[in-house]
């Protein structure tokens, strides 16, 4: 690793600078999204080919200090887990394996995709902007991240 990325995740630590990210895995895509290193806003980093997840983590955890890791986690209305899990719950033991010393949390992702929509039209997004499937998920990954970040606050309040 270069020196200056060396010192630089020194400092990172030596104040607690360090990010929370959240991914919102799919079998094709996957959306990655970060907080500042205040943690206080959650934005949308990139969508990556799932196939390519763990190179672009490996690459970007070089660069940055992260950790935690949200990921969302898909369930119906009635709170059960739903078939998706059957793609998630395998990329999680990776992740774990991988980086033992990240915290991994998993988030409720109900809705998300439909408020990422929704905020596109809001937002005033042409027709052919909101098809961008990869803008999508990338926004929902941040929904994700700034649901995880609002549950921390209500925690350390209680």
């Amino acid at each position: 690793m270069p020196l200056f990325l060396l010192i630089l995740t020194f400092y990172l630590n030596l104040f607690n600078l360090d990010r929370i990210m959240a991914i919102d895995y799919g079998i094709k895509r996957t959306g990655i999204a970060v907080t500042d290193p205040m943690k206080m806003i959650a934005y949308g980093l990139q969508t990556v080919a799932t196939h390519q997840i763990f190179d672009i983590l490996k690459d970007y955890f070089l660069k940055e200090s992260v950790s935690e890791i949200v990921v969302g986690y898909p369930r119906k209305l009635n709170n059960q887990p739903s078939e998706s899990v059957k793609y998630i719950n395998p990329f999680v033991k990776k992740l774990e394996r991988m980086y033992p010393g990240k915290k991994i949390v998993l988030m409720d992702e109900r809705f998300t995709s439909k408020i990422a929509f929704q905020s596109m039209i809001e937002a005033g997004l042409k027709k052919k902007q909101r098809q961008n499937k990869e803008l999508v998920d990338q926004i929902s990954a941040a929904l994700i991240l700034q649901g995880y970040l609002e549950s921390r606050k209500i925690n350390e309040q209680n």
